[in-house]
This record gives structure tokens, sequence and C-alpha cells, in this order.
């Protein structure tokens, strides 16, 4: 659900300014017999391309698409009810209802369209990675692996392949089954630096089968990504597609000696008789 502000307004200022110096001033004065000549024509003011109501409208229209209103679904006797909350919100008057008694209904309603919206969502991505899996078999240079993770590889690097204990070096972009790029280390012009088995899934077993040096495309099914939860720019089940290069591989940082334990405290000596 789009947790957007509402509406961001810009001012613009016109600074006139004049100056006028006064001294040495020669004003010649025209001949009093003389034909003055005509004065220009005023053009016309243009008339206003929207009318106020059209302004009101499209404002009414960029508050509701930003916050994702249609998101909600709602039917038009609930369109109804929020316009006439906006009116009474606009003419500066309290809440229609005590807001702490109705804030848990609020609450469950919007937890249900929220539910009703994500379930719309994996759907739709469940339908979209159907396809693109099925098209995807006509390259024959993916290699399916029985997770389900499918791989390509673009240049095998050399030496041997990262274990699931190192630490990688890599640039990459990510996109959805679609296209949409969600995030690129290519873009932002720094690759990154993890460990191998501290991402998601499809990374760890994919980049096992390139070495140093090499390139690849990783195509990640969503239980080998995030699921059905999503993230920021990535809808829930989502089939996500990289561009992958190995840069380095560096291994386990030494795990700490353990500390020596200390030495025991002597025994007191014996007292002499």
């Amino acid at each position: 659900m789009k947790l957007q502000s509402i509406l961001t307004l810009a001012a613009l200022t016109l600074g006139l300014t004049a100056r006028a110096d006064v001294q040495d001033i020669q004003v010649n004065l025209p001949d009093a017999k003389a034909d003055a000549p005509a004065a220009a024509p005023v053009a016309a003011p243009a008339a206003p391309a929207f009318s106020e109501v059209q302004v009101i409208e499209e404002l009414g229209w960029m508050m509701a698409k930003r916050v994702g209103i249609s998101e909600l679904e709602l039917s038009k006797e609930q369109i109804d009810a929020l316009a006439k909350g906006v009116a009474v919100a606009a003419e500066g008057k309290d809440s229609p209802h005590d807001p702490q008694a109705i804030g848990p209904a609020l609450e469950q309603f919007m937890q249900a369209k929220q539910a009703i919206y994500m379930e719309r969502l994996k759907k739709k991505s469940a339908a979209e990675a159907l396809a693109f899996f099925e098209k995807l078999k006509e390259n024959k240079n993916v290699v399916e692996l029985p997770s389900g993770l499918r791989y390509e590889i673009v240049a095998p690097g050399s030496g041997p392949a990262p274990k699931p204990s190192e630490t990688v070096k890599v640039h990459y972009t990510g996109a959805l089954a679609n296209g949409t790029v969600f995030d690129s280390s290519v873009q932002r012009g720094e690759p990154v630096e993890f460990e191998l088995d501290q991402v998601i899934p499809g990374w760890t077993e994919g980049l096992q089968k390139i070495s140093k040096g090499g390139k690849m495309k990783l195509y990640v099914p969503a239980h080998l990504a995030y699921g059905d939860e999503g993230r920021p720019g990535i809808p829930p089940g989502s089939t996500l597609v990289f561009d992958v290069e190995l840069l380095d591989i560096k291994p386990p940082a030494p795990a700490p000696a353990p500390e020596a334990a200390p030495a025991p405290t002597p025994a007191p000596a014996p007292a002499g008789k």
C-alpha cells in the first residue's frame, strides 16, 4: 500500500524592479502642431486555459492518486463517504466521529483492504512468473537446478568458485521479470561486498557456479528471493533477474583466538607456628 505525502506545493515569486536615473536627462517635447502617433492597441488578456473548478478537481485527483486510493477498490457508496469526510475537513470542522472510538474499526478496515490488495499482487506475480519461465525455456543456454533456480553463464571466470562462507565482491543489476530495474550497483558506480551465505538463497546457490572475473544471469523464482513479502520496488511473489559480475572472492576472516584462562590464584601459605 502506498504511503506517500499527499501533495507538495511550490510557490513562484515574481520580482519586479525598476530603476531610473534622474541626472542629465534631456526631454525633447514634440511640436504641438505635430500629429501624435497612434497608441498601440492593448491586447485583450488571454482567457484562462482551465477554470478554477477544473484546477480544484485536478488537485483532488493528485491527492487521491498519491495516497493510493485506487488500491482500496472502494464502492460508489464508500467513495461518497470519503468525499463527505474530505468536505468536513476542508470546512475546518472536527472529525465526524470520536477518533479514539473509531480507530480500531478503521485499522481493521485498512488491514482487510491491504490483505486483498497483497493477494491480488501475488496472483499477478505468479501469472507473470509462469509465463516468464515458460518463455525462458526457449533459451538453450539457461540451466535449471532442482531448487528451481535458473542461471546462464556469460563468462565463467577463472580459479575456484566461491564457497558460501566466503565474501564476494560483485557488480550487479536487479530487475523484475518485466524488465523494471529495482536496484543496480552499476548505476551507483560502486560494487558491493557480502558473505555469500548471508543473501537470498538464489544468490548463494547461483554464484557458486562461476569464478572470479565471471559474469552470469540469475533467474530467481520468488521462493528463492523475497517470497510473498516483497520489498520496496519488489511486489510480493516476484521473480527476479540479476546480471552479476563476480569481481573478487575473499576468504572468511579467521576466528578470534580463544582468550587464555586466567592463572589460578596461589593458595596462601600456612601460618608459621
